[in-house]
């Protein structure tokens, strides 16, 4: 496995990403060494209440800068990773070192590394197909659950048309955009220097093979690799009882009606205040960052522990 590592100074003056980088050392998997995982950590070590904030394709924590104000202006810890090959992240290569189950045990021993708990989840995208492993994995940890734009899909039913379309646009185009892809997951236009923030993790191709792998590691067929583990991430996940929140946005079309499916599987869906966030793409932390935010924190107050 060849790691590759984004300069720091690729990462000098995002707009509005102020937040100190921390870093801790996971396995890589291949028994030949470790991997530098980055995360955010903002708002009182000793909080009553760790927010986790988990990202998706092709994003990075900077997608949550709208967001960790807001939730550590409430009095929490906030902690935001980058998933491996994203971000500050170390970068693996070639793209066959990138599976759905090394993403998962990637987070875990990061997860498990800083010793989280009473764990709040915010996950979209990829962060909540991760994201709701991890709590299927070590429900113990998790006192509630929000998912916006994201499901946990088994292959069992066909993949609808948008995120087909998406796949094979992620395969075939020569340079993956990755600022362009945010930016038109989002209902408004974002500005140069944000999309520059998003290209900021990836300083040529060579490190994108985490973001080109992603969209084939989502299980499409029932005989994928990752559809058995995520059903039987799936009989915890109809058990799991703690308050469980769906956020979902009203324009994104490629994970519309998840939120519902995910409401008639979950026990702890039921009773809880469900919203759609309105005026928001798939990236709605974009469009509608503080919105978000203050619907975790009317949760977390709702549902103390």
């Amino acid at each position: 496995m060849e790691v590759l590592r984004t300069p720091d100074d690729c990462f000098v003056d995002l707009p509005g990403y102020p937040f100190s980088p921390h870093y801790l050392d996971v396995p890589r998997g291949d028994g030949s060494g470790n991997l530098r995982v980055h995360h955010v950590d903002e708002g009182p070590p000793d909080a009553t209440e760790t927010i986790l904030l988990m990202h998706g394709e092709p994003s990075w924590s900077f997608l949550y800068r709208h967001m960790i104000p807001v939730l550590t202006s409430a009095g929490h810890r906030v902690v935001a990773p980058d998933l491996v090959g994203f971000g500050r992240s170390d970068k693996p290569s070639p793209r066959t070192e990138y599976t759905f189950a090394r993403h998962v045990d990637w987070m875990t021993a990061w997860l498990t590394g800083l010793g989280l708990d009473g764990i709040t989840l915010v996950c979209q995208d990829w962060g909540g197909l991760i994201g709701l492993r991890l709590v299927a994995a070590m429900p113990e940890r998790f006192r509630r659950v929000v998912t916006a734009n994201t499901f946990l899909p088994t292959g069992d039913n066909a993949p609808g048309d948008a995120f087909l379309a998406w796949q094979k646009f992620s395969q075939e185009v020569e340079t993956f955009p990755t600022g362009f892809i945010i930016n038109g997951g989002c209902v408004g236009d974002l500005t140069a220097d944000v999309i520059a923030g998003y290209d900021a993790p990836f300083p040529d191709e060579t490190y994108k093979e985490g973001a080109r792998q992603f969209p084939l590691l989502v299980p499409t067929s029932p005989d994928d690799p990752a559809a058995a583990p995520n059903r039987a991430a799936w009989n915890v996940l109809e058990q799991f009882d703690r308050p469980f929140l769906t956020a979902f946005s009203d324009s994104d079309p490629i994970t519309a009606g998840s939120d519902a499916l995910l409401q008639a599987r979950i026990p702890g869906t039921h009773g809880q205040p469900h919203t759609t966030i309105v005026g928001g793409g798939h990236f709605l932390q974009e469009d509608r960052g503080p919105e978000l935010a203050a619907v975790v924190n009317d949760f977390v107050a709702r549902t103390p522990a």
